[in-house]
């Protein structure tokens, strides 16, 4: 199963090929895609990405997983989180949402098993 493509992305919406939902912040992973909720595991700008936030990403076989930090890099990633992709065996890559995007795309389009998280505001 492979990575699905972003189709699209600007301030507050993102669209996934194969999916009609228009997206906030969404979670991407071979063979599907979601809603990113930070309520669901109390996500903040800062501190910012936890672990939490990228298990069910994790859990979907990854090799790498990109994290957009959105449109001005608002959302922080500590060194804690890296650590627990890395511990995992998982390559990370940390940019700002629309370099994010092009990163994840170019890495699906070349069948790599690649997974992310992206917010797309701030």
């Amino acid at each position: 199963m492979s990575s699905p493509e972003i189709a699209s992305l600007s301030w507050g919406q993102m669209k996934v090929k194969g999916c009609s939902t228009t997206y906030k912040d969404c979670k991407v992973w071979p063979g599907g895609s979601r809603t990113w909720d930070w309520r669901e595991t109390g996500t903040n700008h800062s501190p910012g990405v936890q672990p939490a936030d990228l298990e069910e990403v994790v859990k979907k076989d990854v090799k790498t997983v990109v994290i957009g930090r959105g449109m001005n890099e608002a959302l922080q990633v500590p060194a804690s989180t890296v650590d627990y992709l890395k511990k995992n065996g998982i390559d990370v890559l940390v940019l700002q949402t629309e370099k994010a995007v092009a990163e994840y795309n170019t890495l699906a389009a070349q069948g790599v098993r690649v997974g992310g998280v992206f917010h797309s505001t701030c």
